[in-house]
This record gives C-alpha cells, structure tokens and sequence, in this order.
C-alpha cells in the first residue's frame, strides 16, 4: 500500500482538558477507535481492541466529491487491521446502508475476518455485493436481531432495535473488560414509524444497569427539534397520488427501504399501476418483496413495454436520481435521453426527499429540465412534507443521552461541526465537558477499570481512493495529473534521436489534447517545435541521458507555454531512438501545416510503435 494516497484527517480535540492528559496504553486496557466516520458523512468503521481480539462495527465508503477524478469510491485504510493480523477479527453490521456495508469486499480483499453478524434486510444486500464479486465463501454470515447475542473470548454483545430509514436497523451494546460501551448505529425516534418500532424499554433498562460510554449519531445534531414521522410522508405521498390525473414520476432514495414501499402501496391503493427504474431501486424492491417488507404483489408491476399501452393516470413511475446524479433514471427522463420514458407535458415529478449538501445545483438542473419539457414538480417545502430524515434531530439526541445515561459520551458519525454541536446538546443534558470527547479518525480513546482516557498513541487512518475495484489506492500524483488534465490539458513532444551520433535528426512534432486547437494555433505550436529544437541542440553538444533530455523538454516549454496561454498543460517528451522514426518524423513534418487533430494522433502512434520496436541506452 505505498502508493496509496493517504490523505491524513485533521485532528480534531474535544476540548482543552481532553486534548492534554493523554497516557500510554497497556495490555488490560480496551481500546476503542474510528477509522472512518469522524470528521465526515460516510465510511462509517469502529473498533474496539482488547489483547488478541479486535471488533469492527460496520465497513463503508464514502462516495467522492468533484474533485477526486475517477475515483469510484473513498474506504478506510485497513493498514492498522493488517498490522494486527494475528488478532481474531469479528465484523457486527448495524444496517444495510452504503456508508455502512459498502466497504466489506474490500476489507475482506485485505483482512482475515471469520465472522459477520449483520441484521436479515443487510444480509441480503451483503449477499448480493459478495455474489457479484464472487466472494461469498470467503466469510461466515450470520442473521443478528434485537434478541440475539454475539460473543467473543473478551467482548460480549447483545442489540436493540432503532428506527432508521432501512428495515432491520439495530443499537449495539457491547461488554467488555473495563466497561459497557452502547453504540447507537444511524437511529431516531418516531413514535408513529413505518415498521418495527425502537425498543425505548431496553434503552431505558440499559441506562438503568449502567453505561461507560455512549457512541451516538450526530449527523442532524444541528436541526433543532423532532423530525417528521414517516407515517405523515406517507400520507403527503398518498393525497398527492390521488389528486394527480396524470402520470406520476417518484425520485427518492433507494435506500430509503420503507419509503419506496409506502410510494408503493400509495400507487396501488389509488389504483395505479408500478414500473420500477434504476439498478439499486430494482435491488431494493426486490430483495424488499422477498422479505416481506415490501408488500405489493406482482400484479401491480408493469413492464416497460407495457408502459405506453396504460392511460397514463393509471401510472406511476419509481425511480432513482433524486439528487441530480447525472447516470440515474431521473436526470437521463429529465434529459430527454432514457430508452424507455419521454417526458410528456403535464407529467408530474416528485422529489421524495432532499437534496444532500453539495447536490443542490444538480438537483436544480434536473428540476430546470423538467419543467423545460412541461412537467410539474414538487419539491419538499414548508408547505410539504414529502421527506423526513433517517436521522435524530437534537432533541431525539438529547433523549438517547437520557435514556442511556453514559459517564462518557463520543459522538460519532458527521462532520466536525456535527460532532461538536453534539457535544454542546450533551452538556445540555448534564454531561461534563471533560468526559466528552470529540475525535477524529485514529484518535484512540482507553478504557480501564470503568474509566475513559484520551490516548497518546494514534492509528493510521487516512483516506484510501479507489479506482475500479482496485483496492491498492490510487496514488497522489495520479490524482493531480487528473485535475491538471481536467483543467489545463495536455501537450506531447515527440523527439527522434541518434543515440549513436549523439544528434537530433530533425524538428520535435507538437500535439495537443484539451490545451489549444492545432489548426488556430499553428504559431504557437512551431515557435514551441523551434524553442525545444533549439535547446535540445544545445543539451546535445555534449553526452547526455534521457533524463536531461526530458528535463530539458519540460524545462524550456513548460514556461514557455505559460507565459503566452496562462495555463499549464502536462507535458510528456516522447524520445524516439531510431532511423525509422525519423522517417516518420519528417513525413508528420511535410504535412504539419494543415495537421488536424486526427492527423496528429496518427502520427503519434505511429511514432509509438516504432519506439516500442528500438531499444534505449539510458547513457547517449
């Protein structure tokens, strides 16, 4: 993993008290750790470490922002994990979201892990992601719910049942030699929820026995008061299905498991029937139909062949895209170019859901697009309540910290701010400021004999960005090229030389990809050819490697290039070390004034070829 673009997480400190006083560990202690989930939203991992055992809780990625260019996704580094390959390692899973499953293939691609409890809605999701990859034989998965108990030589778990926006979604509490740790997993309170309702007595019994530290999601800790049930999205849902007479389009997540079905009896109820677009809502809705969440029955279901023989107020169309994704069903409906929909005018779209920080503009161009082709859209608003958050608010916060009563607090799962707004609601409800701590991925906190201490050793725990499935990490300086690319373009300057002679045989051949248009920068392109021909003469004079020469290349028109475009391209010497390229050096010569892009490519690989065919002494 030396390549691996490791880019280190701030390090965030609680407060004053915590961030001095840290000690050494040793042998009795538990340590607990995040390697991801602290500091950001997504690639949500815990561990807790006593002598030869560790325990993971969940393994996600994180998605990329913008500017990480071809990386498909962003996954901890398992380094540490590695390190300790000796150590029995169990994964507990608290439910099956992304941020919280997606990273199992690739820690199981580079750690030894024997067993995975996960609750029934994850194990088939896990199942279909091992399957894919033909990885299902690798690891023992075992069915948990909120009556099941896990045991290890140190730690002993047993789970509740929280209310989140996937079926099955599970709190842990976790025993082990020097406390009570409850880890809450993504959870909040809805007193009318869609599905099992969260086990208050148990946390409340929990608290009662006692806890050393909570772990609690904070991704909302900055929304005031309580959320929205789901059961008044689900009615919201219902009366707009009933009043619309023309053919209905529905965007949400696909992850929102109870949602998609409460969409779904909302259409048959109302006498429409169902056509399902996108990959993962078809995952969803499948593996939902199978288990019983979802309980609309084939009937219902329509093919897309049969999509334009059914009046169109007798359709309802569930797809993904609810955050502009440029791939998804909605943006390719609302672009005009899915194989199946045309938009028709009078269509109406909803937007089952709010657009995540970050996706706002996209969402816009999407709704901007749809209305373009005439369609009506609605939008979450005051005036509608058409989604409501998986995610406790802070006064669904401030009652779990009630329930579970912890001496120590953590909060995890967010971004700083979130982590930090979290830890003032917990001083609110009584808690001391220097039993909470706010960590950043690696940070280790010690738990001994019913206390907890800050540590003063740190994990390694930087983001690894994935290419593909390739979980060797993509390296820095690929990344940079990327957005150099992106932003600049690229130049390549393809030289023929005799080593032999220690000469150029004639004028470098300039080509461009993304930095000018060959045919309306000729100028440029031949005071470039003159400017490195001239300094490669020179470098020429005397002995010389390839390394000098390439220097010399980027050296002498990398500024030049700078100084009359403003923009600083990639450039790659191409040095070619043989007679037959210099023939097919001075035929892309003879026609070099009227080159077109095409031409010039030609000539490139051309000149490819014949390098791959001669052999290069690295001393002229």
């Amino acid at each position: 993993m030396n390549n691996n673009l490791r880019k280190n997480a701030p390090r965030t400190q609680g407060n004053l008290k915590n961030s001095y006083n840290r000690i050494d560990h040793k042998r009795t202690d538990t340590l607990v750790y995040a390697l991801g989930g602290l500091g950001e939203v997504g690639k949500n991992m815990y561990c807790f470490e006593h002598e030869n055992e560790i325990l993971i809780v969940d393994s996600g990625v994180r998605f990329p922002e913008d500017n990480l260019l071809g990386v498909d996704y962003v996954i901890p580094d398992y380094s540490h994990l590695v390190k300790n390959k000796a150590k029995k390692k169990v994964l507990i899973i608290t439910h099956g979201h992304e941020d919280h499953i997606g990273g199992i293939p690739f820690l199981l691609k580079s750690v030894a892990i024997t067993d995975i409890y996960a609750p029934r809605f994850a194990i088939s999701l896990i199942n279909k992601k091992l399957e894919e990859r033909k990885m299902l034989r690798t690891v023992r998965i075992h069915e948990i719910n909120s009556t099941s108990s896990v045991k290890m030589e140190h730690f002993t778990c047993g789970f509740f049942n929280t209310v989140h926006s996937i079926p099955d979604s599970l709190g842990i509490l976790i025993n082990t030699p020097n406390g009570r740790v409850v880890h809450t997993g993504d959870f909040k309170f809805d007193l009318t929820p869609v599905g099992t309702n969260a086990d208050y007595q148990i946390m409340a019994y929990i608290g009662q026995v006692g806890v050393t530290m909570l772990m609690s999601d904070s991704t909302n800790s900055g929304v005031e008061d309580f959320s929205i049930s789901e059961k008044k999205v689900a009615s919201e849902i219902f009366d707009i299905m009933r009043k619309t007479k023309s053919r209905l389009i529905v965007a949400t997540f696909a992850s929102n498991v109870h949602r998609v079905a409460q969409i779904l009896e909302a259409a048959v109820k109302c006498g429409r029937k169902v056509i399902i677009f996108g990959r993962s809502m078809e995952n969803v809705v499948t593996i939902g139909s199978k288990l019983g969440t979802i309980k609309v029955g084939e009937q219902h279901f329509i093919t897309p062949d049969q999509l334009n023989h059914i009046p169109a107020n007798k359709v309802c169309i569930v797809c993904t895209g609810s955050q502009g994704e440029p791939l998804a069903a909605l943006s390719r409906i609302a672009s005009g170019t899915h194989r199946y929909i045309k938009l028709i005018p009078g269509d109406t779209v909803v937007f089952s859901s709010s657009p995540i920080p970050g996706n706002g503009a996209s969402v816009n161009q999407v709704v901007n697009k749809l209305f373009r082709a005439g369609a009506d859209v609605l939008t979450k608003s005051v005036l509608t309540n058409l989604h409501t958050t998986g995610h406790a608010s802070q006064e669904e916060q401030k009652l779990m910290l009630q329930l579970i009563k912890p001496q120590y607090f953590m909060p995890i799962h967010g971004e700083y701010k979130m982590l930090k707004q979290h830890m003032e609601t917990a001083m609110e409800v009584g808690i001391p400021a220097e039993n909470i701590f706010t960590c950043a991925n690696g940070d280790v906190l010690i738990m001994r004999g019913g206390k907890v201490f800050p540590s003063a050793t740190r994990i390694q725990a930087d983001d690894i960005y994935v290419d593909g499935n390739d979980i060797s990490g993509v390296s820095t300086a690929v990344l940079k090229d990327r957005n150099i690319l992106a932003n600049n373009g690229l130049v390549a300057v393809i030289i023929a030389i005799d080593s032999k002679e220690n000469r150029i045989l004639c004028k470098p051949v300039i080509v461009s990809r993304g930095f000018v248009f060959i045919k309306d920068s000729q100028g440029l392109i031949k005071e470039a050819e003159q400017l490195v021909y001239n300094a490669l003469k020179e470098k020429m004079a005397q002995r010389t490697t390839f390394s000098e020469l390439k220097n010399t290349v980027r050296g002498t028109l990398e500024p030049f290039l700078y100084h009359k475009t403003h923009r600083n391209p990639i450039v790659i010497p191409v040095i070619l070390n043989s007679k037959k390229a210099m023939e097919q050096m001075q035929n892309a010569h003879a026609h070099h004034n009227d080159t077109s892009v095409k031409t010039s490519h030609s000539s490139m690989d051309s000149a490819h070829h014949s390098s791959r065919k001669s052999t290069e002494k690295e001393q002229l």
